[in-house]
Parts: structure tokens; C-alpha cells; sequence
């Protein structure tokens, strides 16, 4: 399974479900402001646990978005070390965004979630009702953009991948039909054409 690095922009967001991070495919940066003088005990205690897979990177500067640059270098370093890995931002400063449509074009997997828990990977990993599942797949589907599968057997392996290679076969094939029942998805012989959710 791919890396998913996960920066943390600890000035915007003190996450508390950290927990759900402490998975072998996860590695975490948790950027810290050169004023802030401490972490909260859940977040330094589930770090602790993850052992060599997260760090703390102190900022030693103040001014404006200093924190945001070392991410955005962090995200640079390590996508020239491990171009296939995914890079999720938790931040809910929007100023993220215009880094993640550019890291997209040059067909680097990023996002920008606003919490831990709201994370693709970590949403699709808790989604256990047909409901939740067939969301996290019109979401992903929506952060595609241009880059949807465009054959079936692509977007069933597409589907699978959103939920770690944990679907049966037949949860898969629910999932497209649901897809389809929906107009969401069309298949014409093995092509797929989308008509996605605003």
C-alpha cells in the first residue's frame, strides 16, 4: 500500500482523534509555530506510539504563513523522494488549495482536510453503511476532476482502492450499481461517463 503522509498545521487544527493514524501506511508531520510552547497529551501520546513513522517539525521563525512554507517544502521534499505517495494536509487555512490544484496537475495525489477524521483514506476506512460508502466514493470521484476512471474495470479497482483492498467483490459491484441507480455514473459497454453532484 502507497504512503499517505499527513502534515499537520498545528497552529490551525490541535487534532484529537490521532489514534486512527496508528496504521504501518501513515506517516505524520506535525509542523509546530516557533511561539507555540506545547502539544496536547493525546496528540504527543499517539506520536509517541507511532514510533520513526512521526515527527514534530519546530518552526524556528515567526511571520506570516512561515508554517505553511515549511509544508509546502516538506510536501516537495518528499514527493521527489516518493512520487506515488499521497500527501494529506490537515489545515483549515483555504490558502492550501491553490498548492493542491498545482501538486494535482503535475499528478501529485494531494488533499487539504479540515480534521484527522475527515481525511479520504480515514473517512473511507469508517464508512460501514452502503450510504457512507457510496458518499466517499462520489467524493473521491469529485476530487478526481479530469482524471476519472474511464472503463469499468478501472473504477471497480478505483472503488476497491478507496477502501484499502477490504471490499469483497460484490460489495464492489454494489457500490457501481449504486452508482448507476443514482445517475451518477453510466456505462456504455465497459465506458464510464460521469454526471457527478454539484
Amino acid at each position: 500500500m502507497k504512503t499517505n503522509y499527513v502534515l499537520i498545521d498545528y497552529e490551525n487544527v490541535q487534532p484529537e482523534a490521532m489514534a486512527v493514524l496508528a496504521q504501518d501506511h501513515f506517516k505524520v508531520l506535525v509542523f509546530v509555530g516557533a511561539s507555540q510552547a506545547k502539544v496536547t497529551f493525546e496528540v504527543a501520546s499517539a506520536l509517541q506510539q507511532m514510533g520513526d513513522r512521526a515527527e514534530y517539525v519546530k518552526i524556528t521563525g515567526n511571520g506570516s504563513n512561515a508554517l505553511d512554507f515549511h509544508i509546502a517544502f516538506y510536501i516537495g521534499v518528499l514527493a521527489g523522494i516518493e512520487p506515488d505517495a499521497y500527501f494529506h494536509i490537515v489545515s483549515k487555512d483555504t490558502g492550501f488549495d491553490p498548492l493542491i490544484q498545482h501538486l494535482k496537475a503535475k499528478k501529485i495525489q494531494a488533499c487539504r482536510s479540515k480534521d484527522v477524521s475527515e481525511i479520504p483514506i480515514v473517512k473511507a476506512a469508517n464508512s460501514k453503511s452502503p450510504t457512507d460508502r457510496l458518499a466517499v466514493v462520489i467524493a473521491d470521484l469529485q476530487r478526481r476532476g479530469a482524471s476519472k476512471p474511464r472503463k469499468v474495470k478501472t473504477l471497480s479497482s478505483t472503488i476497491n482502492s478507496i477502501f484499502q483492498k477490504q471490499l469483497s467483490e460484490h460489495e464492489v459491484a454494489s457500490l457501481l450499481a449504486a452508482l448507476q441507480k443514482h445517475g451518477v455514473v453510466t456505462v456504455t459497454d465497459t465506458n464510464v461517463s460521469y454526471t457527478l453532484p454539484a
